[in-house]
């Protein structure tokens, strides 16, 4: 009879914790208004309807609640419980999401799927073994060099001040043990970097130069893919557990559809961004084919460097496999 009772209690206590209404607290650094932005709203809207309003999406957007090593850190404590994040924000949780800073390893979104779905395993059982649940992963474009001068050659590059990302210890040193100049900023410090002549030269994606406004200042673009930038939405585990089964399928299947549906028109959106700002002012650079070689050289030459600091080792030694394989079809 007391076994019976126990149960019955825990099996009550349970009913209650998930009757409670949950509010997700979700932080991005998509300016309100974009699209990035738009598909959290969208996901707010079909969780609440799917969940009874049982669980509700608040969104803190703008980097509002910091930059990315902050959104991790605050989730981590429990002061927010989700995120929407570039690889930047997503390697702190999974090294293996390292494997996407490779420069130039991407060029078509043919090879972008091939790499993922290789790494898909690994991306997802480690950040979930790290606290995190992905509630759906996506490519937000391609990343091109934006400069306030004309870029070519790695040369040339040498000759700026390069934005990264404030905390990333690794693409620092990286970059400086090669003669470049790296500037280490927040990201809601990079226009007023520009502004400063803080900073003068970035790798960023079109969209995100267009929605910023970066264009305006850093107006040439070298016409040469850098890399593909890929981003999450993940929630901390805490709260994923305290959702319901069926809620958590429901909301799960729902953020994959909104990602599978925004990765699909995404892809085809940068060329409208570069051309949208090219009606405003910005001029595009197209190298030669002996400089896009330059810039490949750098790369194998950065290689024993990449592996152990921009790259994490196991995940560096997993895509050199991918890429023979993918380079053998």
């Amino acid at each position: 009879m007391k076994r019976l009772t126990t149960i019955l209690l825990i099996c009550l206590s349970v009913q209650v914790l998930w009757a409670k209404k949950i509010v997700v607290k979700m932080a991005t650094l998509a300016p309100e208004g974009t699209e990035w932005h738009g598909i959290l709203v969208d996901l707010g809207q079909q969780w609440k309807a799917a969940t009874d309003g049982e669980v509700r999406l608040r969104i803190y957007p703008g980097g509002v609640v910091g930059d990315e090593p902050d959104m991790i850190r605050k989730m981590r404590i429990g002061q927010i419980h989700g995120a929407a994040i570039t690889n930047e924000g997503m390697t702190e949780l999974n090294p293996y999401f390292s494997a996407f800073y490779m420069p130039m390893l991407y060029q078509s979104y043919d090879e972008v799927d091939f790499v993922r779905a290789r790494l898909n395993n690994d991306l997802i059982s480690v950040t979930e073994k790290n606290g995190f649940k992905i509630l759906t992963m996506v490519d937000v474009g391609w990343a091109y060099w934006f400069t306030t001068k004309p870029v070519y050659t790695p040369k040339d590059l040498k000759e700026t001040k390069i934005f990264i990302w404030a905390g990333d210890y690794q693409s620092t040193k990286l970059y400086e043990n090669h003669g470049y100049q790296p500037v280490p900023l927040a990201m809601t410090d990079v226009l007023s970097g520009l502004q400063t002549g803080l900073i003068n030269s970035l790798g960023f994606n079109p969209m995100y130069a267009l929605s910023q406004q970066i264009f305006g200042i850093a107006d040439n673009m070298l016409d040469m893919k850098w890399g593909n930038l890929t981003a999450a939405i993940v929630i901390d585990m805490r709260t994923w557990k305290r959702i319901k089964p069926d809620h958590q399928k429901a909301m799960l299947r729902i953020a994959q559809n909104i990602g599978n549906k925004f990765q699909e028109k995404n892809r085809h959106e940068t060329d409208k961004a570069v051309e949208v700002m090219k009606q405003y002012g910005l001029k595009v650079n197209t190298p030669t084919v002996e400089q896009v070689e330059e810039w490949k050289e750098l790369i194998k030459q950065m290689y024993p460097d990449i592996r152990g600091t921009l790259i994490d080792e196991k995940a560096f030694d997993k895509l050199m496999e991918i890429k023979k394989e993918m380079e053998s079809r």
